[in-house]
């Protein structure tokens, strides 16, 4: 990624919360499970969620090779990637000056297909870890109809940028004086407790750790199971 801004990425609207280093801009996408993409199809614009990740110096995507999304990208049509983290709500003494506090990130550039089945399985590998380290050598790998069955796309992150907010409202002086609570409401993401599918003999280490009562729940299930936790 360089560390100027193309006329695409270049932030106009507030530029002082512009990042276009490499390091925040990884950041804000491995702390991302999903993304949103824009892309004209020749007769409407579309924007589409799905399930992204990053490997190196490229974000990847996935999908069924029937999907319009992977077929048109697989073309190398123009695409415009958005990811979002919304930290916090801040309020301000003034109406106007209410705002939120983000990380976010756009990428632009076209999708290139990756075709070797051996660089589809690493790339699908770095998925599985994405979602839980070590999962990819615990669950069946794909096999070659359902590889073959996928497009996997990456798109280079060379053209991307990243902007962020923090901190609190930032008030006009005049305003200073009006007796109304004002800071920032924080917002995150948060961690909840597994929920067990089936009967299982082991509980993985991503698991336990996830989040929740998770601990305490496990020992119970699995003692009227009769089963152990390693």
């Amino acid at each position: 990624m360089s560390s100027y801004p193309s006329r695409r990425t270049r932030i106009r609207r507030a530029p002082e919360r512009a990042q276009y280093d490499q390091e925040t801009l990884y950041q804000i996408i491995d702390a991302a499970y999903l993304c949103h993409i824009a892309f004209y199809d020749g007769t409407s614009t579309h924007c589409i969620p799905t399930a992204c990740w990053r490997s190196g110096e490229h974000l990847y995507i996935h999908g069924s090779n029937g999907g319009r999304l992977m077929k048109l990208l697989a073309k190398g049509v123009e695409a415009s990637v958005a990811i979002t983290h919304l930290d916090g709500l801040v309020l301000a003494r003034s109406a106007f000056n209410h705002s939120m506090n983000y990380r976010s990130a756009v990428i632009y550039g076209q999708f290139e297909q990756v075709i070797a089945e051996v660089d589809k399985s690493a790339a699908l590998d770095a998925l599985m870890d994405k979602i839980a380290s070590g999962r990819k050598d615990e669950v069946r790998p794909g096999n070659s109809k359902e590889i073959g069955a996928t497009i996997v796309l990456r798109v280079s992150l060379s053209e991307a940028a990243a902007k962020v907010r923090s901190g609190g409202p930032m008030d006009d002086e005049k305003d200073m004086q009006i007796g109304v609570w004002a800071g920032v409401l924080p917002l995150e993401q948060v961690q909840t407790t597994p929920e067990p599918e089936g009967k299982y003999s082991v509980i993985p280490a991503y698991v336990r750790e996830w989040g929740g009562s998770w601990p305490v729940i496990c020992s119970a299930a699995l003692a009227g199971l009769g089963l152990g936790s390693s």
